[in-house]
């Protein structure tokens, strides 16, 4: 039994970091960390020409119809290169359309987000930072859902937001719509803007099947998170090594002092063994229906934690430059705790874990 990846998948991996080498370099990262908001409509262009728009919609609707190992992989890519822009929130959003949304609401909007033309987002915390649906207030009456919500991923950019309802139900509703109101949030990761929804009487359609479908919503978005973090986990790793060769004491390059070089290593051996972590809870969420929900949230718990702890220590490892604006290493320090942080902790998910597993 072959547990790597295809030739294919192989394929798509050196295809998108050639890509995202030749389309977002750290200077690019770096402009929108500087500019008033994380969207580069150019990026997202490019991105949407190169199929990324669309890895798991369906071939009729324009997409790739890949599975979600597939796009965890190019998640892992972009988290590498530490690419802005609103990939997860319409990744997502096309996911919930695709498990939840009527065959009219399918046709309507997966050609529109496979294709880039329309960006989608999700509405899912509550004000108070809950992102379970047992905790979710925001209601849908007569058409018109009222409420709030929180930490909203390009919701200023966004043509189409999943909102989460109480219960867990989930319902669409379109940019501009009368009664919606976005507020920006200033959150930590200058690459992925934050927004606050006031739902005021805002008209919006029902998801047919939200109710059954948001578990896999949440799986999908807890992997997607994982694979990120491990990408740019490793790519700190990378350029600390590189960085460390060329920085000398008593005439010795610092990544030749055994201190340094057992602080890597003991970095790279706690990271490495974790990438089977989310290729299994991605191949689960297709294959194993049964363990993808303890999968993806083990995954999204060890992962954002274990990414985290290697941005704090290769920002020491820097030394006193590591702390600067100056120095890459907080672009991706800062996409470390975001992506730690959305959907909800390692501590929480350590604790559906265990629930889970009948503890």
């Amino acid at each position: 039994m072959d547990f790597g990846l295809s030739e294919e998948q192989e394929l798509l991996q050196e295809t998108l970091r050639d890509f995202v080498a030749r389309e977002c370099p750290p200077a690019r990262v770096r402009e929108r960390f500087e500019a008033d908001g994380a969207h580069d409509p150019a990026l997202w262009s490019a991105m949407a020409e190169v199929g990324l728009c669309g890895l798991c919609l369906p071939e009729d609707c324009g997409g790739a119809q890949l599975e979600l190992l597939d796009l965890a992989l190019a998640a892992e890519v972009l988290g590498e290169g530490g690419v802005p822009g609103p990939f997860l929130g319409h990744a997502l959003a096309g996911l919930a359309l695709l498990h939840a949304g009527s065959e009219e609401q399918r046709w309507r909007w997966l050609p529109r987000l496979a294709s880039g033309e329309a960006i989608g987002s999700v509405a899912l915390a509550e004000p108070d930072s809950a992102w379970e649906p047992e905790r979710w207030a925001a209601r849908l009456l007569e058409g018109r859902v009222g409420g709030a919500k929180r930490l909203v991923p390009h919701a200023a950019v966004a043509d189409l937001i999943v909102v989460g309802l109480a219960g867990g139900g989930m319902a669409l509703v379109e940019r501009g719509a009368e009664g919606l109101s976005v507020e920006p949030f200033a959150g930590v990761d200058g690459t992925r803007d934050l927004a606050g929804l006031c739902l005021d009487a805002v008209p919006a359609e029902a998801l047919p099947g939200g109710s059954e479908a948001w578990p896999r919503l949440r799986d999908a978005g807890l992997v997607l998170l994982a694979a990120d973090s491990f990408g740019s986990a490793w790519k700190l790793i990378r350029d600390t090594i590189d960085y460390l060769g060329t920085r000398r004491q008593f005439g010795t390059p610092l990544v030749q002092f055994q201190s340094v070089k057992h602080q890597l290593a003991d970095l790279a051996t706690e990271l490495e063994p974790a990438r089977s972590l989310y290729w299994y809870a991605a191949h689960a969420f297709d294959h194993i229906p049964a363990e993808a929900e303890r999968s993806a949230a083990l995954a999204k718990a060890h992962i954002t934690d274990r990414a985290l702890h290697v941005a704090r220590e290769v920002l020491e490892l820097h030394g006193g430059i590591g702390f600067t604006w100056e120095c890459d290493v907080h672009l991706w320090y800062k996409r470390a705790m975001w992506n730690r942080a959305f959907l909800g902790g390692p501590d929480h998910h350590r604790e559906r874990c265990a629930r889970l597993a009948g503890w």
